[in-house]
């Protein structure tokens, strides 16, 4: 069984918990149609504290989070082979009458 790692005695700040919003085609959709918003988030934050994080930096009321941890990718460059950082995502779901605007 997997060591969990949300569980460890770090206190993160909400600055430390949130790395950056995911800014993407898919990402502002979701955030039109469904009010929820994505961000890569530390690798050791839960979801309370991507909750908190989020209402406080960002001044809203959370309804929801979802969690996905990401693997890295395999790359190659000539004949060295390595892979990308695997990374967290979290999507949050706002309150109907709360918005972030990131531009």
């Amino acid at each position: 069984m997997a060591r969990d790692a949300t569980k460890t005695a770090v206190q993160l700040e909400p600055h430390q918990v949130i790395l950056r919003p995911l800014v993407t085609e898919k990402g502002m959709h979701k955030a039109s149609r469904c009010n929820a918003y994505a961000f890569e988030i530390n690798r050791l934050a839960g979801k309370e504290e991507v909750r908190s994080a989020v209402e406080h930096l960002f001044d809203v009321k959370v309804v929801r989070v979802n969690i996905q941890n990401r693997r890295g990718k395999p790359r190659r460059s000539r004949f060295r082979k390595g892979a990308t950082t695997a990374w967290k995502k979290a999507i949050v779901t706002l309150d109907p009458e709360h918005r972030i605007n990131f531009f």
